[in-house]
């Protein structure tokens, strides 16, 4: 009798398992548990340059002008050489700091010139011409704008782009923005840049680290009406396909001379400030961006790792050159779960380590100017720290980022 009724058991429990091995799989408890954790297939991103449909239509019978460096691909091919061999009838290439071909140091004045391979002039926009004049867009329709962004305030592409939409606006040209992913878009932070603080290193009320694409930014420069006279361009945006602002983004071109790495890119947003200070970021070093040092720095705990400026590709003339340099190896450190924040932390640490009254550049507001502000200084000087100068940043960057809302075109 128990071995018949056992039997019994076994036989319903296993009729059980495998009618519900039947169910669809909406009504699998177990289907479900699996489709939830699996992660879904990760799709290639196509930036707006490469979306070729959609840019010819948008320049079909029309003069075309081209912002563009040597991050403008179209894949393994530069954007203009694509455009020509689709007969789009370019007329001028305009160029941002560091040149068209992306090799001048920064600050290096950039001349205008004639690109050898195709013969079309090129209009530098950095020096005495950062925006376009009336006369070198005489014959344009539409201007193309095509340049790898880092994601900070004074990373000066996107003040290019503010005066190409001023000049665009005044002149009753159309400009577009072939979008690109932003390395830096995962988070927001840094002061925001207050009035009096304006430069071509930080032209716009926004954080250090902002957290839009060029497209997003186009966009709230608009809105915003942040133009001259509060002028409005006349503005489309070919957004990048199969992207999101958390994606972990590789450039495949490096953006600049000094920015050579995916560590350097995460690292610049914190070291640039270092740029105004007497503190090296290893400019002239083959990794330029993923460390910092001063020659004073020799005896002092924690900054054991040395190097030495030397001129060089990118970096003719570094800070210290030829000088040996005591401070932190960042670069090796960096890993895959990347920064979320500013890391003042090294800036403070290294003016109590310092100990120097002229640590930071004063001249020309240079530190404040990158800074957008000049309480971070100030409250550096008067010994505040990480955490208490980040409360400080809270509520203007609560404001930002409930109005950079409105312009948004990725999750």
């Amino acid at each position: 009798m128990y071995s018949l009724r056992l039997f019994l058991k076994s036989f319903f429990l296993i009729f059980l398992l495998s009618c519900k091995g039947n169910l669809p799989a909406q009504e699998n408890d177990e289907v479900k548990v699996v489709e939830k954790v699996k992660k879904p297939l990760a799709k290639t991103i196509k930036v707006g340059a490469e979306q070729l449909n959609k840019v010819l239509a948008l320049t079909e019978g029309r003069n075309v002008g081209v912002i563009a460096n040597q991050t403008s691909r179209v894949g393994a091919r530069h954007l203009v050489d694509t455009l020509l061999s689709l007969n789009v009838n370019l007329k001028t290439v305009f160029s941002p700091e560091h040149g068209f071909r992306g090799d001048a140091d920064a600050g290096e004045h950039v001349s205008s010139d004639v690109d050898a391979k195709t013969g079309l002039p090129i209009v530098s926009l950095y020096g005495g011409n950062k925006k376009p004049k009336k006369e070198q867009l005489a014959g344009i329709d539409i201007l193309l704008f095509d340049l790898q962004d880092v994601g900070t305030r004074f990373y000066t592409y996107i003040s290019t782009l503010h005066y190409v939409m001023e000049a665009a606006a005044e002149q009753n040209l159309a400009v577009v923005v072939l979008d690109r992913p932003n390395p830096n878009g995962h988070y927001v932070d840094g002061p925001v840049r207050k009035e009096g603080f304006s430069s071509f290193v930080g032209m716009h009320p926004i954080p250090i680290v902002h957290g839009m694409t060029v497209g997003e930014i186009a966009k709230m420069i608009n809105g915003e009406q942040w133009l001259r006279d509060s002028l409005k361009c006349s503005l489309e945006v070919i957004p990048c396909q199969n992207y999101s602002r958390d994606m972990q983004y590789s450039l495949p071109i490096s953006p600049s001379p000094n920015l050579r790495s995916d560590a350097a890119i995460q690292l610049y947003p914190s070291l640039c400030l270092f740029e105004g200070t007497l503190m090296s970021v290893g400019r002239g070093t083959e990794r330029p961006f993923e460390m910092f040092g001063h020659p004073a720095l020799e005896d002092v705990d924690g900054f054991d790792f040395t190097f030495t400026p030397v001129s060089s590709y990118g970096a003719k003339s570094p800070k210290l050159e030829n000088e040996q340099c005591y401070g932190k190896d960042l670069g090796r450190l960096v890993d895959s779960s990347r920064y979320h924040t500013l890391k003042i932390e090294w800036l403070i640490a290294s003016y109590h380590a310092l100990q120097r009254e002229d640590f930071f550049i004063t001249k020309n507001k240079w530190f404040d100017l990158l800074a957008g502000t000049d309480q971070l200084r100030l409250q550096i000087e008067a010994g505040k720290t990480a955490q208490e100068i980040r409360a400080s940043w809270r509520p203007d960057l609560n404001a930002f980022k409930k109005t950079r809302k409105a312009y948004l075109l990725y999750d």
